[in-house]
């Protein structure tokens, strides 16, 4: 038996056990929910709702999208590499022949899931909330699927990245307040061109922006893309610019990952679980 594809088998197989195991357990399962949830119900207030003669929820509802694939992408992956790091889930995986490399696989396909799920959950009641959507061709669901399996691809790794760096799950904040401000300016729910021009430029060198961008342009009708930079919805440089963001994280990954398991021992695990618990008492 082969050692390596044993192990990438055994990491899929992991991965879709956790997924099942998300959507069955009602703590996961209302973690995975409350955030389509709550946008929905905030999709149903927005009925009727209109700006510059556009309804407004259907302007909103790809911007909810493309937060929904960074958000788990990123901070999905970041906080449940903290969490397994803490508990010594990872320090096991280590100390298994190839290990890591299943327990990298289980969590690519891990996340994945709870990326296309979370569209989903999203998407279906929200196409019917909404409408206006152009989800009637067989171009815009595959224009979707690869703006978010790319859009997947761009985040997840720098969410192993922070979860490897950043020292327990209690300190995601820290990812959260730039994550924040780089939305803010991202124009992931309005076109980009409402900003000023400085705030364009930077817009543009990150990924959020172009996942926002891609997701409009499969859902909303070809005449949308007059109001976005250029007037169009550039499917070639989002597919760049979404690559190139998958290719830099992939070679940070590769670099900051073994980095940390070499630094996993018994006792770093052990000191990790004695300071949370004088932080409980």
């Amino acid at each position: 038996m082969r050692p390596i594809p044993h192990a990438l088998r055994a990491g899929c197989r992991r991965g879709l056990t956790e997924l099942r195991q998300t959507y069955t357990t009602a703590l996961d399962l209302w973690g995975q929910l409350f955030w389509p949830v709550a946008m929905l119900v905030v999709l149903f207030f927005m009925r009727g709702t209109e700006f510059h003669g556009d309804p407004l929820a259907t302007l909103v509802l790809p911007g909810m999208l493309g937060l929904t694939i960074v958000f788990n992408g990123m901070l999905g992956t970041s906080g449940h590499l903290c969490v397994e790091r803490e508990d010594g889930t990872l320090l096991r995986a280590k100390a298994t022949p190839y290990g890591m490399a299943g327990y990298l696989t289980g969590k690519v396909v891990l996340v994945t899931g709870w990326v296309v799920i979370g569209v989903l959950i999203l998407l279906v009641p929200g196409a019917f909330l909404v409408g206006h959507l152009t989800l009637g061709t067989a171009g815009a669901w595959l224009t979707l699927a690869w703006v978010v399996l790319l859009g997947t691809a761009a985040t997840l790794p720098f969410g192993a990245v922070l979860g490897s760096v950043i020292p327990n799950p209690r300190s995601q904040g820290v990812v959260m307040l730039p994550l924040s401000g780089l939305i803010a300016i991202s124009g992931i729910f309005y076109p980009l061109t409402a900003l000023p021009a400085g705030l364009q430029v930077v817009g543009q060198v990150f990924p959020v922006y172009w996942l926002g961008l891609g997701v409009r342009s499969a859902l909303l009708p070809d005449e949308a893309a007059a109001v976005e930079v250029s007037g169009s919805w550039r499917h070639l440089e989002t597919v760049g610019v979404l690559g190139a963001w998958a290719v830099v994280g992939l070679l940070a990954a590769l670099v900051v990952l073994p980095r940390m398991a070499r630094g996993e021992s018994g006792s770093a695990v052990a000191a990790r679980r004695e300071k949370a618990l004088r932080r409980l008492t």
